[in-house]
């Protein structure tokens, strides 16, 4: 399943062009690299997304063409939640 997708059906990121663009921006890390919209994921891979002042990091537990509202969260685990020190450095952490 391709990264964008992935964003939008577990709908971490609401739209899947929005997911596209924030990859191509360099806000998406795959498994500590930056990665293409079109990157393909695995389960078990680690997904770091840059969202304002914060990073969040998730571990992919499935992957699913589509899937309930009630049911997106389950594609994914919560690793992380930390606030970033400055905006335009994606590595930098409080």
């Amino acid at each position: 399943m391709r990264l964008d997708k992935f964003l939008k059906v577990s709908r971490l990121i609401k739209r899947r062009t929005v997911a596209k663009d924030v990859s191509e921006q360099g806000r998406v890390l795959l498994n500590g690299r930056e990665a293409k919209p079109s990157a393909t994921l695995k389960v078990g891979d680690e997904i770091t997304v840059q969202f304002g002042q914060k990073l969040v990091t998730v571990q992919v537990e499935r992957l699913a063409d589509s899937t309930r509202k009630e049911e997106a969260a389950t594609m994914y685990t919560l690793l992380k939640e930390e606030p970033i020190v400055r905006q335009d450095d994606i590595f930098s952490r409080e």
